[in-house]
């Protein structure tokens, strides 16, 4: 049976988010600065597209610091690093830029605090995801990781205060329960005045709740590896979806969806994926976009790519016979998804 699309709701926010924003922008900064290689700790963000159009440009992405030649540059990805992985990056290569999101930085610097006044820390976090790991890497004799509530109510009761932190791209259901449940376990327990869990992947989830009700399917873009992706697959099952779909790529759409059929993307997810998306649905009545939220969130690049930049722009005047107090690169004025079409033109 052929697609039979009446009409489309596309959630937004949807897709990338500004941390994901300034990690593309960043790294396809140093693609152009650079001859290739450039090196990435990890993939840049978990979306498998995006990882691939960085690669066709000689982005090389390693699991272990030790695979980076002495003198190459280096680029940490978004999800944050153990702070001894930063240190081999420092101490193996000529340049390093960080590209950590802000508000994994935060919860880093949470955990640094908490375990140096003495705080045993319980982080509510995904097994082996990438952001887990490096934040446990903080400070991993005083931290203990659990995903449900069987594994909270599994904790001993420490001697020391306890901390409640959380890994940022965790699903409100998801966090919620586990709180709860510590809250319960250890009454005391600190908690930040701001909520860990991500601005974005929270915009993201409201805006496929308010979809969700009204579809006979929601098509969920992003790569299986993504956490926010998969929470939003999760949540658009509990509650109630007829069909639920997550795919990487066009292709992957089934060819017998009728009816009103719901889009949103996760917040490592192309635009350009959204566009192939609504072009292959073709629905009748059109594309009528739910806005949940504004977000107007930036996050400028990594400092030293902000002092590289400057360099270059003035470098460039002066060849010019220009001021060399040239106008600094309005970073914010360009999209990723122009970035990332444009380095690959």
């Amino acid at each position: 049976m052929p697609v039979d699309v009446d009409r489309v709701l596309l959630a937004e926010p949807r897709g990338f988010c500004a941390g994901v924003e300034m990690a593309i922008k960043a790294l396809a900064f140093m693609v152009r600065s650079f001859p290739a290689p450039v090196y990435c700790y990890h993939e840049i963000v978990h979306n498998k597209l995006i990882v691939e159009k960085f690669e066709a440009q000689g982005v090389v992405f390693v699991d272990d610091i030790a695979d980076v030649p002495v003198g190459r540059p280096i680029m940490l990805s978004a999800h944050g690093s153990a702070p001894e992985v930063v240190a081999a990056a420092r101490d193996r290569s000529s340049y390093v830029v960080d590209s950590v999101c802000p508000l994994v930085t935060k919860v880093h610097h949470e955990v640094k605090v908490r375990a140096g006044k003495g705080y045993r820390v319980v982080y509510v976090g995904h097994e082996g995801h990438e952001e887990a790991v490096g934040t446990m890497a903080v400070a991993p004799d005083a931290i203990s990781r659990v995903e449900s509530v069987t594994e909270v109510l599994a904790l001993p009761q420490f001697d020391e205060p306890v901390a409640l932190l959380a890994q940022t791209t965790l699903s409100h259901r998801d966090w919620e329960g586990v709180a709860v449940a510590v809250r319960e376990r250890y009454p005391d327990v600190w908690s930040p005045g701001r909520s860990d869990l991500c601005f974005a992947t929270t915009n993201r989830q409201s805006a496929l709740m308010s979809i969700a009700p009204r579809v006979n399917a929601l098509i969920v873009i992003g790569s299986a590896n993504s956490s926010n992706t998969r929470a939003l697959e999760k949540l658009a099952i509990e509650a109630g979806c007829p069909r639920v779909f997550r795919i990487n790529h066009v292709d992957e759409l089934p060819n017998d969806l009728t009816g009103i059929v719901g889009v949103t993307a996760g917040a490592s997810a192309p635009e350009d994926l959204v566009q192939a998306v609504l072009t292959h649905l073709a629905p009748r009545e059109g594309v009528e976009t739910v806005k949940a939220t504004e977000e107007d969130e930036y996050f400028p690049p990594p400092r030293n790519i902000r002092d590289l930049q400057a360099a270059i722009s003035r470098a460039a005047a002066v060849l010019l016979g220009a001021s060399s107090d040239a106008a600094a690169i309005d970073d914010r004025a360009v999209p990723a998804s122009e970035v990332l079409a444009a380095l690959c033109s």
